[in-house]
């Protein structure tokens, strides 16, 4: 196997019904956009209140993905 070079980012994802609701949107929406998304992290938790129950979750994520080799970018 190849040796590896990853990229970092932090992402919020946000959902209603849950916080793994919000990972996978998280994920999701980035995966449109990027490539070689990998692995993830969860960094932090919260949410908002609203009438005294949780109105919206919100999932902070550090998501690692590769740095394309040349060949694999043309692929």
């Amino acid at each position: 196997m190849p040796d590896r070079t990853y990229k970092l980012i932090e992402l919020v994802g946000v959902s209603d019904q849950s916080s793994d609701q919000a990972i996978q949107n998280a994920l999701a929406r980035a995966s449109e956009t990027l490539r070689g998304l990998d692995w993830f992290e969860v960094m932090e938790t919260r949410g908002t209140i609203a009438d005294g129950g949780v109105a919206q979750f919100q999932v902070t994520l550090r998501v690692g993905f590769r740095i394309m080799m040349p060949d694999e970018v043309r692929s």
